[in-house]
Parts: C-alpha cells; sequence; structure tokens
C-alpha cells in the first residue's frame, strides 16, 4: 500500500461522458476518490451501502440527497449515509474529492 502519493502518478479514466476518475488512495475500510466533472455533466441519481462524504475542491454543483437539493461550490462539503439516493449535476467545470467507507470494490 503506497502512502506518499503524488497525483501525476495517477492516471484519470473515463467514466461517463464529461466524468473522469482517479482513484487516490485506499484499504479495506477506506478510499479517497477525485472525480473530475465537465459543465453540464451528471452524475446520476444512485445508490450504495457504503458512506460518503464529497468536498468540492473547485466549480460549482447542484447536488441531490434523499430528494433535497442545493447548490454547493468550492470549499463545500457533502454526507450521503447508507443507501441514501444521491447525485449531481455540474453546473460549473468542478472536481470532488470523495471518501467512501468501506472501500468501494465495485472502483477496483
Amino acid at each position: 500500500m503506497q502512502t506518499l502519493i503524488p497525483d501525476q502518478d495517477i492516471p484519470w479514466s473515463d467514466i461517463e461522458p464529461g466524468i473522469q476518475r482517479k482513484i487516490m488512495a485506499h484499504n479495506d475500510q477506506l478510499m479517497l476518490v477525485k472525480v473530475r466533472f465537465s459543465q453540464g455533466a451528471i452524475g446520476s441519481l444512485h445508490h450504495h451501502p457504503h458512506t460518503q462524504a464529497s468536498y468540492v475542491s473547485k466549480g460549482k454543483f447542484e447536488v441531490t440527497i434523499s430528494g433535497d437539493k442545493k447548490i454547493l461550490q468550492a470549499g463545500d462539503v457533502y454526507f450521503v449515509p447508507s443507501q441514501e439516493i444521491h447525485g449531481v449535476i455540474c453546473l460549473e467545470d468542478g472536481e470532488l474529492i470523495d471518501v467512501f467507507n468501506p472501500a468501494r470494490e465495485d472502483f477496483l
């Protein structure tokens, strides 16, 4: 397991149109992922058993969690409890830093 991880050492993976992902670090219990969005890209509504905390590092997003919507921008955070339906619409090119507990096996 790597403990000191330069950003440039990890390539972006295309996830869907306008969305790219980098898995920065993980073990069985915790995962940190960067997700880059182009303006207009949609992170479709979905749910998973993992608890998720996300930091908006760049841009502006409309975030929906369990039907509640709010516009969040750089510096803001959202928290998604296990199994809650959530998604985002990117309003300005942006980046999210997602943390999952436990790690998302489906991303590996």
